[in-house]
Formats: structure tokens, C-alpha cells, sequence
């Protein structure tokens, strides 16, 4: 692999220091102006101020790389997605639009269900196709290591198709996908009837089997509304813990359920959504070392008005990120800046504090912090340049894409005109 020096970079953002962030750490971006990176193979080898690292004898052997003055940060970590759907449901999209709500279209057999049956008939080939395409433009704005999960199986053959495929998108193309059990996600149509007998398919057969061949690192389930209970939701996740899969969970979207008490409770490496939180959930998850994922796309794109409190999650020394929920039917955008975006304007997050929350802490929420989401000496050189003045400008410039360079690994995956 090609040694790379790379200059030019305005400022550089190491988002060195503590891991996890939280309070007033989370705006600290360990900014370095005019700054450069030293990368061997696939790791970083040195990084500093440009006149330091070019004065290192590897650097004069590297291939270099001059930014023109562009701003380069660790390349974002998105810690959730659900990544491998057979297509859109746009026609959703028109019916709220005219007034239906989601629940209103669950009901009626839309929503999570209605992409169910469709990837259950939709083959390992097209759905891989579609994957790799979004994974390429995850790549171009910025991502390099994506969470995926299953869920639109919900049943033996769709979720062993789903996670079998994520398995092969992680070898086959350059971002690394971290795979979820979800097989949690709603109840199946077959079990509507008998929920906890689907509870009790998934504890005591799919997880076990899920677990024993390595086809996933966490296990996630849809607590809320609509879904599944606190108890069920606490059987089926101590389940996976006790088979060695690490408990994530759906929280409090559409209700309060109780379920970011229970996120704690299970010491969940994250409780994502949490619209619908109280004070005393935030005092108690601030407490706790749950990353709070907040998922503002989804909020935008179904036209609510109240997002998940992420600067009271923040004043009181909670660990915040901030995810693309990147599906079908109430998140369709796989770009991590315009979430930058929606985190600043409707959640009131600083854009420092945005960053931070789309790499550190999501790389500690999937438990990569030891090799992604920081540009630090031994971790892969996994970074993105933009085409800006400065870092503000990134959520600022809302709904465009100024990425023009993404490595992963030490090679370049994604480059517009330097």
C-alpha cells in the first residue's frame, strides 16, 4: 500500500483527548491549522503541524497529498442504518404528505411490514447491488464505517439473507460494516396475534444460532409504540448479551415506554431516537455510559416538530451522537452532513459538538474507538477533506455535498477534483 504525506490541510481535526465526549469535551476538535498526516499502509504514522511532519525522514519517501487548503477530519462513523432494503417507499411519503399519519399507515400494512415482504422475495443479488451503491455514497460524503442492521427479514430465511449479505459488503467494499441483530424490529405478520411466541423464537433459536456463527456484534430491538414491550424487549436482549451480542435499542420515538431506563439497566452500548424522554431519563442516561444516538433525519423527513433533547442530553454530561437512521421509509439520506445540519438548527448543537457526536462517540458506541473515529498515531487512516473555509461551514452549507476526498484505510475511495 502507498505511504502517504498529507499537506495543505487549513485545519486539521484530530478529535484527540477522552473518549467517550461528553459536556463542554464534546466541542474540543483538537483542531490543528495548517496541519499534515504521515500514513504508512493503512494506519496513521504521524500527525502535527505541516512543518513538523514534513521534516520527518519517512515523509520524504511518502507519496504526497496537498488538500489546497481544505478541511480534513476523521471520517464520520454512522452507527445507525439500516442498509440492505429491496426499495424506497416514497408512495408513504406522498400519504402523510396528504395527512395519514405512521402509525395510520402501519396499520393499513405499510411502513416496516410492507419492505418485509418485499425483501423476502427479493434476491441476495439485487439487493447486494443496491447496498454497494449506497455504500459508495456514504463513501462521497464522508462515512467510512457504517452500522448496519437486519430487521426487514423477520423471519429465518430474510434475516439469515440479510446478515449473511452484510458479512459480504464489509469484504467486498471498502467501508467496514458493523453488523446488528434486529431480528426485533416489529412482529411479523405470522405472529400478530402471538407476539411472545416470536419473543420466544427469537431467545431461545435465532440468537443462539445468530450468535454461534459470528453473524453479528449486537442486538438491537424496536421498544416502543407499536412494537415491543419493555419486558419483551428486556427477554430478548439479555438473550443476545448472554450469548455475547452487545444490547442496542430503539427508544422512546414514539412514546415514553420506559425503555431508556431499560438501555441503562442492560448497560446498552446505545439507546438511539429518545424523542419522547423526561427529565429524569436525561439525568439518568447522563449518568450512565448509554450513548444517545439522536436520529434527526427521521424527525425531518416524517415533518415533526419535536426532536430528541440532545442540549439538555449534553448540559447534563450525557453521551451524545448523532446517526442517519439511513431507511426506507422515514429516513431516506445517507449523508452525515445535512444530519450535521438538522443537529445544529433544530437541536441546537454547536457544530463542533455535531462533529464530535458523528465520530468519536459513535466510534465508541460500536465499540471501534480504538482504531476509528479520531486521527491519532496507530488508528486507520480513515478521514474525509472538505471544500471549505473552516469546519462550521460543513453543517452550514445544508443539503450540499462539499466533500471532495475520503480515505479509508490509507486509500483514497472517494476524490472530486483537488
Amino acid at each position: 500500500m502507498t505511504n502517504w504525506l498529507i499537506t495543505g490541510c487549513s485545519e486539521l481535526l484530530t478529535l484527540r483527548g477522552d473518549v467517550p465526549r461528553r459536556g463542554q469535551a464534546l466541542g474540543e476538535l483538537g483542531v490543528i491549522p495548517d496541519g499534515a498526516l504521515l500514513i504508512r499502509s493503512d494506519r496513521i504514522a504521524a500527525v502535527g503541524p505541516r512543518r513538523k511532519i514534513e521534516r520527518l525522514r519517512e515523509a520524504r519517501r511518502a507519496e504526497k497529498l496537498d488538500l489546497h487548503g481544505r478541511v480534513v477530519l476523521p471520517g464520520f462513523v454512522d452507527s445507525h442504518t439500516h442498509l440492505v432494503f429491496p426499495e424506497s417507499r416514497a408512495a408513504e411519503y406522498e400519504q402523510r404528505i396528504c395527512g395519514a399519519t405512521y402509525q395510520q399507515i402501519a396499520r393499513a400494512g405499510g411502513g416496516i411490514r410492507s419492505t418485509v415482504k418485499l425483501l423476502r422475495r427479493a434476491s441476495p443479488e439485487s439487493l447486494k447491488l443496491r447496498a454497494l451503491a449506497h455504500l459508495r455514497e456514504f463513501a462521497a460524503y464522508g462515512t467510512t464505517t457504517v452500522e448496519a442492521k437486519s430487521g426487514y427479514g423477520l423471519e429465518w430465511a430474510g434475516e439469515l439473507k440479510t446478515l449473511d449479505l452484510l458479512q459480504e459488503l464489509h469484504q467486498d467494499q471498502p467501508l467496514d460494516v458493523v453488523s446488528t441483530f434486529l431480528g426485533a424490529h416489529v412482529v411479523p405478520h405470522e405472529y400478530r396475534r402471538r407476539p411472545d411466541a416470536y419473543v420466544d423464537l427469537l431467545v431461545r433459536a435465532w440468537i443462539p444460532a445468530v450468535a454461534t456463527a459470528g453473524l453479528a456484534e449486537f442486538c438491537d430491538v424496536y421498544c416502543d409504540r407499536g412494537a415491543f414491550t419493555v419486558e419483551q424487549s428486556r427477554r430478548i436482549l439479555r438473550a443476545g448479551r448472554a450469548c455475547g451480542l452487545v444490547p442496542r435499542i430503539h427508544a422512546a420515538q414514539l412514546a415514553r415506554t420506559g425503555a431508556a431506563r431499560l438501555a441503562i439497566e442492560l448497560q446498552a452500548a446505545s439507546a438511539d431516537h429518545l424523542e419522547k424522554i423526561n427529565r429524569g431519563d436525561i439525568r439518568a442516561l447522563a449518568a450512565s455510559n448509554v450513548v444517545c444516538t439522536m436520529l434527526p433525519g427521521c424527525c425531518f423527513h416524517l415533518g415533526l416538530s419535536h426532536y430528541a433533547p440532545a442540549r439538555r442530553l449534553i448540559d447534563a454530561g450525557a453521551i451524545v451522537a448523532v446517526a442517519t437512521d439511513f431507511n426506507p421509509g422515514t429516513s431516506p439520506t445517507l449523508s452525515m452532513p445535512m444530519i450535521l445540519s438538522l443537529a445544529c438548527t433544530q437541536m441546537r448543537m454547536t457544530p463542533a459538538e455535531a462533529i464530535s457526536a458523528a465520530t468519536i462517540n459513535p466510534a465508541y458506541s460500536l465499540r471501534v474507538h480504538d482504531r476509528a473515529g479520531s486521527l491519532e498515531v496507530g488508528k486507520y487512516a480513515d478521514l474525509a477533506a472538505f471544500d471549505v473555509a473552516g469546519y462550521r461551514e460543513i453543517p452550514y452549507y445544508f443539503g450540499m455535498n462539499v466533500c471532495s476526498l475520503t480515505m479509508k484505510r490509507g486509500a483514497i475511495i472517494h476524490t472530486k477534483t483537488l
